[in-house]
């Protein structure tokens, strides 16, 4: 063998874009949802406590609320992420590989566009919010600050959702995220007996 057979193979800038872009977001998704989890179990937890031998703590809804409006647009993207997401799996797996390549790269394609949407609708939402100048009644907080995670959720959907066809172009396998090979194996095929 010769020096150049003995390299790994370049990688090509898609691949690199791909693989800082997720690890950048991912960062961003995994500590807002632990953040998120564990700050909401300690409120609900405090307020029970409080409410059982003192008084319920005035605040622990809308900051409830807010945490929970973090979680699920934040749990939207890594949820795409991680092909967590509601899919015709049946469908796909029934496909031959190039098939379902295709397949996904196209359903990938029509999601990336309809979160971009829902982003664009929610950021006039956002905007809107901040017009009426409405708070929160606890707090006295602008209800705004609930709703900016909306848009950012979505855009970072989309962003995953453009990984997976990125993911989809440079690697020969079909791919259902940018996390998730398509691995199905029928019990058939597998050999046991």
């Amino acid at each position: 063998m010769t020096q150049e057979e003995n390299r790994p193979p370049k990688k090509g800038l898609l691949r690199k874009i791909n693989r800082f872009v997720g690890h950048a977001v991912n960062a961003f998704e995994v500590s807002a949802l632990i953040f998120c989890v564990a700050a909401l179990a300690v409120l609900l937890i405090a307020n029970v406590f409080a409410r059982t031998f003192f008084q319920s703590i005035y605040f622990a809804e809308e900051v409830s609320s807010f945490l929970v409006i973090l979680l699920t647009f934040t749990g939207l993207s890594y949820g795409v992420r991680r092909a967590r997401h509601i899919r015709m799996g049946a469908f796909l797996d029934a496909m031959p590989p190039k098939m379902e390549k295709i397949f996904i790269v196209i359903i990938s394609f029509v999601s990336a566009v309809v979160m971009a949407i829902m982003a664009w609708a929610s950021l006039d939402y956002l905007q809107n919010a901040m017009a009426m100048g409405h708070t929160t009644p606890a707090l006295r907080l602008p209800r705004w600050i609930f709703y900016i995670i909306l848009p950012i959720g979505f855009i970072l959907a989309a962003i995953q959702y453009l990984r997976t066809i990125v993911k989809n172009m440079v690697e020969p396998d079909p791919w259902l995220s940018p996390d998730q090979k398509s691995e199905y194996e029928d019990e058939a095929a597998g050999g046991s007996a």
